[in-house]
C-alpha cells in the first residue's frame, strides 16, 4: 500500500489530505451562510437619528441565509405589527425586509406572511420594549410547514427605537444596509445604540 507519494503507506492520512480535511470542514459553515448562536448585523443609515448598528440572531431552525448583502434596502415596520395575517402595507413588502413585533401567532407564521407578501427577509423585535439583553430562540412551530427568506430576532428596545423614530419623522420605513461585516469597522462599539447593554 502507498500514500501516493511513493513510500509504503501507513494506513493512514497524508499530511497535505488531512490539512484539506481540516480546512474543508472549518470553512464548510461558512458556504452555507450563517447559523444559530451566531450573531448578525445591520445598520440603519435613515433616519439619522437612530443610524446604529444592530445585532439580530437567525432562527434556529427555519429561514433562509443572507447570500446577497444588501446595501441599501428598506426595513418596512408590518401592519398590523404582529403580522400574523394579511398585511394593509403589503405592497411595501415586496421585495424589501419586513420589521415585525413578536407575539399573536408563531414566528414561523410571521416569516411566512412576510413571505408570501414577496419580503426578502423579516426582523422579528421583542414585544418587550424594556428588553434590550435577552435573545429569545426562535424555533420552529409544529406544523410542519418551512419558510424559505430568513428571519432574525431583534431586542424589543432596539425595535421600539425604531418604531419611535419612525413615528415621530412620519416615515413609512428605514432605509438599512445587511447584513454588515463588524470586524471591519474598527468603532464598531462606538456605532452601537447607546441603549444596549455591553
Amino acid at each position: 500500500m502507498s500514500d501516493g507519494g511513493g513510500r509504503p503507506g501507513r494506513g493512514g492520512c497524508s499530511p497535505a489530505m488531512l490539512l484539506f480535511a481540516v480546512l474543508y470542514l472549518c470553512a464548510a459553515p461558512l458556504a452555507h451562510g450563517l447559523r444559530i448562536h451566531e450573531y448578525l448585523y445591520f445598520q440603519v443609515l435613515s433616519p439619522g437619528d437612530i443610524r446604529y448598528i444592530f445585532t439580530a440572531t437567525p432562527a434556529k431552525d427555519f429561514g433562509g441565509v443572507f447570500n446577497t448583502r444588501y446595501e441599501q434596502i428598506h426595513l418596512v415596520p408590518a401592519d398590523p405589527p404582529e403580522a400574523c395575517g394579511e398585511l394593509s402595507n403589503g405592497v411595501f413588502i415586496q421585495d424589501q425586509i419586513a420589521l415585525v413585533e413578536r407575539g399573536g401567532c408563531s414566528f414561523l407564521s410571521k416569516t411566512r406572511v412576510v413571505q408570501e407578501h414577496g419580503g426578502r427577509a423579516v426582523i422579528i423585535a421583542d414585544n418587550a420594549y424594556d428588553n434590550d439583553s435577552f435573545y429569545v430562540e426562535m424555533i420552529q412551530d409544529s406544523t410542519r410547514r418551512t419558510a424559505d427568506i430568513p428571519a432574525l430576532f431583534l431586542l424589543g428596545r432596539d425595535g421600539y427605537m425604531i418604531r419611535r423614530s419612525l413615528e415621530q419623522h412620519g416615515l413609512p420605513w428605514a432605509i438599512i444596509s445587511i447584513p454588515v461585516n463588524v470586524s471591519s469597522i474598527p468603532t464598531y462599539e462606538m456605532m452601537q445604540p447607546p441603549w444596549t447593554f455591553w
